[in-house]
């Protein structure tokens, strides 16, 4: 049914909205050796594996745009990795993959390690900051950590609405 398929997306939406309030909200999240977790990137790696590719690269470039505009980096570089590696997890997801939770924990590991290095090399070790190395191990591996140990609460959260809204829809 269409109406589900709406309710399912609304519910996404208002979904990342909420931990982007939470995430950008200070004090809010304790720090981690002074970092703080990404919650849109777990809770949109778990979205694309329920979805099918399509919805899955929406998701993805919607919580790259938040997480730009929260980070006051450059607009669209999260968005754009976003987008392109939730696309691929919605298509594995379909036809290669199955979805359990070793599944979604790889996928984890996987892309949120190629963000934080992708992200570290962009704008650290391209622009030759003196103390890169530094800013990786004091700065980027804790985010990492910390963002990982995130992926198995909204793995289970959207896993639990997607089997709940598609039992309604039978």
């Amino acid at each position: 049914m269409q109406k589900m398929k709406v309710i399912r997306y609304f519910a996404y939406t208002i979904e990342l909205l909420v931990l982007f309030i939470v995430q950008e909200t200070p004090g809010l999240l304790p720090n981690l050796f002074g970092a703080r977790p990404v919650l849109l990137i777990p809770a949109v790696l778990s979205i694309s594996l329920f979805e099918n590719e399509a919805a899955g690269m929406s998701f993805g470039l919607l919580a790259g745009l938040l997480i730009d505009f929260g980070g006051g980096g450059v607009l669209g570089f999260h968005a754009l990795l976003l987008c392109a590696a939730c696309y691929a997890i919605g298509l594995f997801a379909a036809d290669l993959i199955q979805t359990n939770f070793l599944t979604a924990m790889l996928t984890a590991v996987i892309v949120t390690g190629a963000l934080v290095v992708l992200h570290w090399v962009f704008f650290y070790l391209l622009f030759n900051y003196e103390y890169a190395g530094y800013a990786f191990t004091a700065h980027y591996i804790p985010r990492f950590c910390y963002t990982i140990a995130i992926m198995p609460v909204t793995y289970f959260f959207n896993r639990a609405l997607a089997i709940q809204i598609r039992e309604k829809e039978e």
